[in-house]
């Protein structure tokens, strides 16, 4: 057994140390595949999924009220994508594209996973299926260390206990948060004035698979960043490359920055505070990286978050939207891809204002970027646009993006009969309902705020994404969307 040492500063004032008693096979036990013999040089992966953050909540995107400075430096190194969109407004099934480079539909996750209950009434799985095409599979199968480090949210949940592991889908090792098995980090919640902290985690302890620990809040991105730290070394140490996830929990509601950042408790303020301490403490791993030639050379960093913002929260300023909606600010995403030792000079501190992508197209790039081969039968969503991200080219994805609500998510917060459908063509954004009725057209090239519909102007473009995206649409297993609509998280 090996025993990690977990610092609670709230527990640190009162003298008092917490212990994570781990397996082995947590953080320190060597690879399956590392051998002394054998330098594989192919790139290292770090992947930066954030929670509920918006589109310009990075200073390097525009915020004015924080400064983002471990994220600006990585954009100031490599390069910013202003058109990149996750797959839905939504957490799971963000990180089911993410993972599997398909459209999360497919595997019936439409919307965030819940309890048994809730996931059987909305007509969503409990969990991912493990036959899923995971990235990290592909790449452990290859001679990657694989790490998970944080929120995971693709199966063993609130009263999920029989999920299977994040290490049954191509993970060697794994610590996360409420929100999936294993050894799990759990947060203590506090605000100026309270005597002790409460425990938070909607039945997590109860759920076993793993040690478990309580964490201040604040403070709970700052360990995953350390396991995920100590996972790079020991893999850089046996001179294996590496893929880890860094998937924070930050910056969802509610909001717990350190006592000090509170400031006058507005929901802003709060936001604002989290956002630059998460920034701080994600930056420990990237200077890491930057300090170390062998892999500064050699590694490619992605840093976006998984859905649009909260409404009151962040900001995808000037775009239409918060989180749950299909309109620009609910989907499209900040990312910045830092990678200088394989991006040609030209690229670092670019900005990428024209190539259209998404989560599903970072699958099969990670994939030719790294020279892992396809699985046998799998058939991506996602296209490969490699050179796109190490700045060699400004190629687009060629198929549309299409996109279906959560089907819990008719109304939300102060939205009121949103969308069912879009779509993303070109210059193209076009939304419907599920019969294709109420067709709204918008040109995002003239109009990205999307307030001036031309509908009307482009009927042949409307009957032929209509065409398009219905028939996506009737392919992909049913959800219960017509039926419901004010189940909130």
């Amino acid at each position: 057994m090996k025993t990690i040492f977990v610092e609670n500063p709230w527990l640190k004032a009162t003298r008092i140390g917490v212990l994570l008693v781990v397996h082995s096979a947590i953080l320190f036990a060597p690879p399956i595949s590392a051998s002394a013999d054998v330098v594989d040089s192919r790139p290292n992966i770090i992947m930066v999924f954030i929670d509920d953050m918006g589109w310009a909540d990075f200073s390097c995107f525009g915020n004015e009220e924080a400064k983002t400075v471990q994220i600006d430096q990585l954009a100031n190194e490599g390069i910013a994508f202003e058109q990149f969109y996750v797959n839905s407004p939504i957490c799971s099934p963000s990180r089911v594209a993410l993972s599997t480079g398909q459209y999360p539909q497919k595997w019936r996750i439409n919307s965030y996973l819940n309890n048994r209950k809730s996931n059987e009434q909305r007509g969503i799985a409990d969990w991912l299926d493990v036959k899923a095409p995971m990235l990290a599979r592909s790449l452990q199968q290859s001679g990657y260390a694989t790490g998970h480090f944080g929120k995971w949210h693709m199966g063993g949940q609130r009263n999920i206990h029989e999920a299977p592991l994040i290490t049954e889908y191509g993970f060697d090792e794994s610590i996360t948060n409420f929100e999936g098995l294993g050894a799990r980090v759990l947060p203590l919640k506090y605000s100026p004035g309270d005597k002790r902290p409460v425990q938070h985690n909607l039945g997590s302890d109860t759920l076993g698979h793993g040690p478990v620990i309580w964490h201040d809040r604040a403070y709970v991105t700052e360990k995953f960043t350390e396991a995920a730290l100590a996972f790079a070394r020991f893999a850089e140490s046996q001179d294996q490359p590496f893929y880890l996830n860094l998937w924070p929990d930050d910056v969802h509601t509610p909001m717990h920055p350190p006592l000090q950042k509170w400031g006058d408790g507005a929901n802003r303020t709060l936001y604002l505070a989290v956002l630059e301490t998460m920034d701080r403490q994600l930056g420990v791993i990237f200077d890491y990286v930057r300090s170390n030639r062998k892999l500064r050379d050699n590694t490619v960093i992605l840093v976006c978050s998984d859905n649009g913002p909260e409404v009151g929260f962040g900001s995808a300023a000037p775009l239409r939207g918060h989180k749950a909606t299909l309109y620009e600010g609910g989907i499209r995403s900040s990312l910045v891809v830092w990678a200088p030792g394989l991006m040609p000079a030209t690229a670092h501190g670019s900005r990428n204002r024209e190539s259209v992508f998404s989560a599903i197209d970072l699958v099969p790039s990670l994939l030719s970027i790294t020279g892992t081969a396809v699985p046998t039968g799998v058939q991506f969503d996602g296209e490969d646009l490699s050179a796109t991200l190490l700045g060699k080219s400004q190629k687009a994805r060629a198929a549309p993006l299409f996109f279906r609500r959560p089907p819990d998510r008719k109304n939300f917060r102060h939205y009121s009969s949103l969308p069912d459908l879009a779509v993303r063509s070109g210059p193209w954004k076009f939304y419907c309902g599920y019969e294709g009725d109420h067709p709204e057209l918008y040109n995002l090239v003239d109009d990205v705020v999307e307030q001036n519909p031309v509908t009307s102007q482009n009927p042949s473009v409307v009957t032929e994404l209509t065409k398009q995206l219905l028939t996506w649409h009737a392919a992909l297993p049913p959800d219960n969307g017509p039926a419901l609509g004010k189940l909130q998280r």
